[in-house]
């Protein structure tokens, strides 16, 4: 049985912040591909939320995140196994301060 793929505002917003900076600066084209592999990608924790591995912050293992890499972005997520739903909570680019991000969640 599938899980339900449910997305925070945060984490559209942090992807629209990922697809514009690539439109601007690789076009337009290039922008949406990178849209639709982040789709496709995030998509797969529907049939298997667990593709994904544990964070390297002891702080974000604790507090029960997942994370799956993408290139150079890495998706935070849980899983709730109850109720069959994996929450997406952020999509970032793997150079940024990443930790800092997730504190504001």
């Amino acid at each position: 049985m599938k899980y339900r793929i449910v997305r925070t505002d945060k984490a559209d917003s942090l992807i629209r912040r990922i697809v514009l900076f690539i439109a601007e600066n690789f076009g337009k084209d290039v922008a949406l591909e990178k849209l639709d592999y982040l789709e496709k990608s995030i998509m797969m924790l529907a049939d298997n939320p667990y593709i994904g591995i544990e964070p390297k912050y002891s702080i974000l293992k604790r507090q029960g995140y997942m994370t799956l890499i993408l290139e150079k972005d890495i998706v935070f997520y849980k899983i709730d196994d109850e109720k069959r739903i994996v929450t997406i909570y952020a999509v970032v680019d793997q150079r940024q301060d990443y930790l800092s991000i997730l504190r504001g969640l």
